[in-house]
This record gives structure tokens, sequence and C-alpha cells, in this order.
């Protein structure tokens, strides 16, 4: 029987941030690349389908689809946290959230505009499964590492997911860029989205073998079980109402996290839909190199951040780097060249992998002293896809009213400034 690694041990560490090698494949080439290249290039701009009785954009069309694959994701983590703690075996859980994800991208191999539900099916639950397991993920954080181990490690977690991802996408750019007609391109991009999956679940076993399965309790599932995980939601909520700095920060972070996550979310559609690139070939390599260089500046990014936070503290480092996002947006409404794009992708990976890492440690260094993280973290992933749902629903109606992705991106400011704001009535010390 294999020894169970004791908490802050290099090795443990090393697996629990070896997730983000095996995971964020799917981020790069579903999410940012591949997938939004090859979903523009099967629809024409501003071609309309018919879903459910109405015709609409495709670009609207895939805001609610993610928004509605967030949705899923916040009503369900909850119920299976809550068995997750009761049970106490989080590993299983994040296992099933990751072959459900991994087989979901095989299946967007078939994705088709005559197919489009069954397509926008394998899409949504990709993303759910990579958001499911990502609440498991995080909740180890406490778990495996101690405070003062949290950013570092946090950093490099980020930080082994863009360096394996881009190896990933560097092989399918390779495969897109070298045939020549539009339908093999296609074929090439299909064959990408059954990579990721096969990346997904096979990296992914490194993590599985170190990390423990949690706090075994002894518990069998129960039908009261799958209503505990709201009911510790609620809990949580109450306990935060005693620790004043943990609250506001969480506040800040619902609304700052609402329009970073939409942007990422929707960069490459609108890379698609608004740059003038100069023919389909160079939009292709132009926006696939756009996440490339996201990426690579990501990694420094994320260094970056992490010894700004250990000089001039956490929050005062958000605050700046909310700044810079919203700069950002204002910056996308006036992008009309590719060289406009590129200098936009530079920016925001310098932040990117700084916000995300820097906001997941700042949340688990003002957590109370509790064996009891996944309801915390569950609670923290909840409030970040709601303000998902949120901010992309915005963006899609905004997008649908006004004709124009552009519009929409610049309504995002308003979360930035009201995050930084929310970011200053953050206490220094905790109350």
């Amino acid at each position: 029987m294999r020894e169970t690694l004791p908490k802050g041990h290099k090795k443990l560490l090393n697996a629990w941030a070896f997730y983000d090698w095996a995971n964020s494949v799917y981020s790069l080439t579903i999410v940012s690349a591949v997938f939004p290249i090859f979903y523009g290039a099967i629809f024409e701009k501003n071609e309309t389908v018919e879903v459910f009785g109405m015709d609409i954009r495709s670009t609207p069309l895939i805001s609610y689809a993610t928004a509605i694959g967030f949705i899923i994701v916040a009503l369900v983590s909850p119920v299976l946290s809550g068995i997750a703690d009761y049970i106490g075996n989080k590993k299983v859980f994040m296992k099933f959230f990751n072959y459900i994800g991994a087989l979901s991208c095989v299946g967007l191999y078939w994705f088709s505009k005559d197919h489009i539900y069954i397509s926008l099916f394998f899409y949504i639950m990709a993303l759910v499964g990579f958001w499911g397991s990502i609440v498991f993920y995080n909740s180890y954080l406490p778990d495996i590492a101690f405070p003062e181990q949290h950013d570092k490690i946090s950093a490099k977690g980020y930080s082994l997911g863009y360096i394996g991802s881009v190896i990933l996408l560097i092989v399918n750019l390779a495969m897109v860029m070298t045939v020549d007609s539009g339908e093999a391109k296609i074929a090439a991009m299909k064959y990408s989205f059954i990579m990721v999956g096969i990346w997904w679940i096979l990296f992914s076993q490194f993590s599985y073998y170190y990390l423990p399965k949690g706090f075994s309790k002894g518990h069998k599932v129960t039908n009261d079980v799958f209503l505990k995980g709201f009911r510790e939601l609620k809990q949580v909520w109450i306990a935060m109402s005693e620790i004043v700095r943990l609250k506001r920060y969480l506040i800040a972070f619902f609304v700052y996290s609402m329009a970073v996550q939409t942007v990422m979310l929707v960069a490459v559609y609108f890379g698609e839909q608004e740059i003038n690139w100069g023919g389909d070939d160079k939009k292709t390599i132009g926006l696939i190199s756009s996440i490339l260089i996201i990426q690579l500046v990501a990694v420094l990014g994320a260094i970056v951040t992490s010894r700004c936070s250990g000089r001039f503290g956490n929050i005062k480092t958000l605050i700046g780097i909310n700044f810079i996002w919203a700069f950002i947006c204002i910056y996308a409404y006036f992008m009309t060249e590719s060289m406009h794009f590129y200098i936009a992708a530079g920016v925001v990976g310098l932040v990117m992998g700084g916000v995300q890492a820097l906001s997941r440690s700042t949340y688990s260094k003002f957590l109370p002293k509790t064996e009891d993280t996944t309801s915390f973290f569950s609670f923290y992933d909840v409030t970040e896809k709601i303000g998902i749902v949120i901010g992309m629903a915005i963006y899609a109606t905004v997008d649908l009213i006004s004709g124009s992705m552009r519009n929409a991106t610049v309504f995002l400011i308003v979360f930035f400034i009201l995050g930084i704001f929310l970011l200053f009535r953050v206490p220094k010390e905790s109350k």
C-alpha cells in the first residue's frame, strides 16, 4: 500500500500542481484557441441558426451556451461537494468531472451546425467537466500545502498549465497549418479535440496517484446528503458574516472575476469577428499566434504577480491588475487590425495568470482554520460561476441587441471599476 505523503511534501505539491498541466489543454484548445476558430469557420459572419424555434446569431449563441454550462456547474457542484465532504472522498468526484469533460472534448469531433443540439451538448458538458473538477482541485490546496506555500504552488500550477497546453497547441497548430484545403483544416481541428481529451485523462493520473482521497468519515450517502452542499453554502455565508475581510474580498472577487472570465471566454470570438486579418489563413495563424503569446507571457505574469504580492500584498496587487484589465477593455473597443490584437494579447497574458493564481491563493489565506475546506472552496467556485453566468448573459445580450461584440466588451469596464472600489474596502487585518 502506498504511503500517504505528509502535508507540504514536495512530491505531493508537485502532483497537485501537475493537474493544471493535464486540464489546461481544455482551457487553451477548446476555450481559447482552436475551437473558437473552428466555430467561426463553420459559421459565416453574422450567420443565424435556428435554436428552439428562434433565429440567433452564432456569437451570442455560444455565449448563451457557455452561460448555461456555468449554471449547471453552479447548481451541481454544491451537491457533489457536500457528498464528497460527507463521505470524505474528493478524489472520486474530481475524477468523475475530469472524465466527463475529457470525453465530451472527444465528442466535439462531431460538432456541426446541422446537429446543433448534440453539438452544443458536448460543448456544455466539456465545460461542466472542466469546472466541476476544478471545484475539488482547488479545495485540495489547504489540505496539501501550508499557508506560506499557497502563493508559490498556486502560481506553479498555472505555470505548468500554460507550458503543457502550449506544447499541445503547437502540435495542433502544425496539424492545421500543414494542410491546404479548408476541409482538411477543419478535420485537423476536430482531431485536436480528441487529443485534448486523451491528454487530459492521461496526465491527470500522476495527480491522482499521489493526492489523498480526503478526510475519511465513514459515512454513507443518503437522500438527505444531496441537500447538504446547499446547507453548507448557507453555513459558509453565515460564517463569513463574522469574517469581514473574507466576506468583502469574496464580494470584490465576484464582481471583477465576472469581467475577467467573460473577457477570456470571448476574446478569440471577438478577434475572429471584429479584427481585419487579411484572409482566412492569416486569421487562423494570427489568432493561434495571439493565444501562444498570451500563454507564454502568462508564465512570466504569474511569477511576477507572485513576487509583487510578496512585496506589496495581495490586495494591492489585485487592485493594480484590475486597473490593467479595465484599460484592456477600453483598448479593445478601438482595435481593428491584427497588430492591435497582438498588443492586447501580450498585455492580457501578463495579467491573466496573475489574477487567477493570486485570487485563488488570497482566498485560501483568508479562510478560517478548518479541515472542511471543500465547502468554503465550493462557495468560492459557485460565486465565480454565478458571476460568469451573469457576465456572459449580459455580454451576449448586449451583443445580440447592438449587433456588435465591440459594444459588449466596453460594457465590462463597469465591473472592473466596481471591483477595484470593493477591493479597497477589504481590511488589511482580519476582523
